[in-house]
């Protein structure tokens, strides 16, 4: 199958400055794809240029095999939009915002079975000022499905929300690829991406660091395990370091050292080093490596909000 998105050496800038300097992928029918990185690192411009709501300085961009800025006519009514930042009046109720929207298209889905889906038909006769932070997200979410699209673009969808929302949030873009649709979304938060998303490419100061799912990034870029192990005796840290599986070993508060290492034996290996030198262990935890360890690891600094 041709991918649905395909963008090609992306350039756009403001000025002197070089919002996007070099972005590539391709989205896939039916998957959740995500543009993630810090704050500035040129997410939202790449995505206002795949919507067409941009003109590229350079670079190739289809959609649905059409070009967003060339083809925009043919092209609108088969996306959804959600903006970074959006208004509406203050006193429009959700079921007026809706009915105003759909009246831009000539294929629309039922208001209120779309308002039910996404919990706000107790809402539908409030005005939008009156409306929470994770309320206004849902209404604009319905904005963009309105008119049943093909692919759905979400820039920073949760931002701002509380974990409660976040969460609630999340289930709706699930939904969305579950009737067949086709998310491209940006975020800054990892562990959103790390949930939510099929497959990720990395963007930093307007570059595509890497692509692939979380599971490959990680899996490509942090494969060290690494374990946190508890025990008063002293002799620990000297026997793990000795532990063939067993790259690092640091000190992790009082009686506790972070274990590194590699390999899929690495714990067997730690546990069995200890039980072997009759070692008392207070307590084991694991822990794995994060979409937010792989960035940290590609660029060398932390992430910036």
């Amino acid at each position: 199958m041709l991918p649905v998105i395909v963008v090609e050496s992306l350039r756009k800038s403001y000025g002197k400055v070089q919002a996007v300097r070099d972005v590539s992928f391709e989205v896939q029918a039916g998957e959740i794809f995500g543009l993630i990185g810090p704050n500035g690192a040129g997410k939202t411009t790449t995505l206002e240029c795949v919507e067409g709501l941009r003109r590229p300085d350079a670079g190739r961009i289809r959609v649905l095999d059409l070009d967003p800025v060339r083809d925009a006519r043919a092209l609108q009514p088969r996306i959804g939009v959600q903006l970074q930042e959006a208004h509406l009046q203050k006193r429009i109720t959700v079921r007026e915002a809706l009915t105003l929207w759909s009246r831009l298209y000539t294929h629309t889905v039922d208001p209120d079975a779309l308002l039910l889906q996404l919990g706000l038909q107790e809402k539908r006769d409030s005005w939008f000022m009156t409306l929470s932070g994770g309320q206004k997200q849902r209404l604009f979410i319905a904005l963009a499905l309105i008119h049943d699209p093909e692919v759905v673009f979400l820039d920073e969808l949760t931002t701002g929300l509380d974990p409660q929302a976040r969460r609630a949030i999340w289930d709706l873009v699930r939904g969305i690829r579950a009737r067949g649709k086709t998310v491209v979304l940006t975020t800054h938060l990892m562990e959103e991406a790390e949930r939510l998303c099929d497959r990720v490419a990395i963007v930093d100061h307007g570059r595509v660091i890497d692509v692939g799912s979380p599971e490959a990034l990680i899996g490509r870029h942090c494969p060290d395990v690494s374990v946190r192990i508890a025990s008063d005796d002293a002799r620990t840290a000297t026997l793990l370091s000795a532990c063939r599986s067993v790259t690092g070993v640091e000190a992790a508060g009082a009686g506790a050292w972070l274990v590194r290492g590699t390999g899929p034996d690495f714990l067997d290996d730690v546990l069995a080093c200890l039980t072997t030198n009759g070692v008392h262990v207070r307590a084991v935890q694991s822990q794995v490596a994060t979409l937010e360890d792989v960035f940290l690891r590609l660029t060398g600094h932390s992430i910036r909000d």
